[in-house]
């Protein structure tokens, strides 16, 4: 019997982002190592970064905003990008813009704090991608909460030490992830803790 080597295994500092590639069929497994922990994942198409990953898109052609194994995410073209092979949480959010320094400044009056916005920055530029005006990242562990009158609380991860969700490639793709710097809030249990990735 045979096991696949993992190709790729890095850990993601808390408040640091990494970026790599992805050939089509290559499987990405994000771990959370300690448990509540979010991980702002974007990703695009690995000779054309005008194709991005969309949750908007995803949302749209999936129907709905809980994905499930077997699941697809989809580019801004509505191109399979990602498909969910294994998620042991289950629970994600598709809603929420990267976070940024306006927005420290405007929620907790932090102007200079880290952010995902400029963590996802810093580690695209090692691929040439360009900076947009805002990242939509598929933030995974990031536990939105929607009620019957349409407001939206963020509460604390589901995800236990360990818990992990694994994804396929559909595309060459560049994928950038970080892990989300937001400790002024239940959004990551108030503490930033690293994420860990395979690749296989």
């Amino acid at each position: 019997m045979t096991h696949q080597q993992t190709a790729y295994d890095l850990l993601i500092p808390p408040k640091e982002g990494r970026s790599f590639k992805l050939e089509k069929g290559q499987i990405l497994k994000v771990i959370d190592v300690y448990g509540q922990q979010v991980a702002d994942l974007v990703a695009y198409r690995g000779n054309d970064p005008k194709e991005r990953l969309d949750p908007s898109v995803t949302m749209d052609a999936l129907r709905t905003m809980n994905i499930k194994p077997g699941d697809i995410l989809y580019s801004n073209l509505y191109a399979p990008m990602l498909t969910v092979l294994e998620d042991t949480v289950g629970k994600h959010d598709f809603i929420n813009s990267a976070c940024r320094p306006e927005m420290y400044e405007f929620l907790y009056n932090k102007p200079d704090h880290r952010s995902c916005y400029h963590i996802l920055n810093s580690v695209l530029s090692e691929f040439g991608i360009p900076q947009p005006d805002q990242h939509y990242p598929f933030n995974i562990f990031m536990n939105t909460v929607i009620d019957g009158r349409g407001d939206i609380q963020v509460e604390a991860p589901l995800s236990d030490a360990g818990d992990y969700i694994k994804l396929r490639a559909e595309m060459d793709v560049i994928v950038a992830i970080s892990a989300c710097p937001c400790e002024d809030s239940v959004c990551n249990g108030y503490q930033c803790t690293p994420i860990r990735v395979e690749i296989s």
